[in-house]
């Protein structure tokens, strides 16, 4: 019994290792799709009119919340393989974060709904 508990134990710390990577390149992806928005917005005059900063916030913003979701559910993994009170602290924090940062973002996607302004697409989302 020990020796697949040993074997559990292996391949969720590298599932963890594979969600925690996976985490870190939509980061990456996120800065350098914000990043795209910023330089092509002064050669767009209707689209930096109509989006500006608060677009640019928010196409970063859903990134890094789906960053924040594979974050948690590495750090679920952590918890399973060696629960403390640590990893326990750790858990908590990453999900209220996410839980703020996609209150905040829904709330600011519907404002700009009602203002009349397009809300980014959400990545992965048509």
């Amino acid at each position: 019994m020990e020796a697949f508990e040993q074997t559990v134990i292996v391949v969720l710390s590298w599932a963890r290792l594979g969600i925690e990577m996976l985490g870190a390149l939509v980061v990456v992806v996120g800065v350098m799709a914000a990043v795209a928005h910023i330089v092509r917005a002064p050669r767009e005059a209707s689209d930096a009119g109509r989006h500006g900063f608060r677009h640019i916030r928010l196409v970063l913003s859903q990134y890094l919340a789906i960053a924040l979701e594979f974050q948690l559910a590495a750090d679920i993994l952590a918890t399973t393989i060696a629960p403390s009170w640590a990893e326990l602290g750790k858990l908590a924090a990453v999900a209220a974060i996410r839980t703020g940062l996609n209150y905040f973002l829904e709330r600011e996607m519907r404002s700009m709904e009602e203002s009349g302004e397009s809300p980014p697409r959400r990545p992965g989302r048509g």
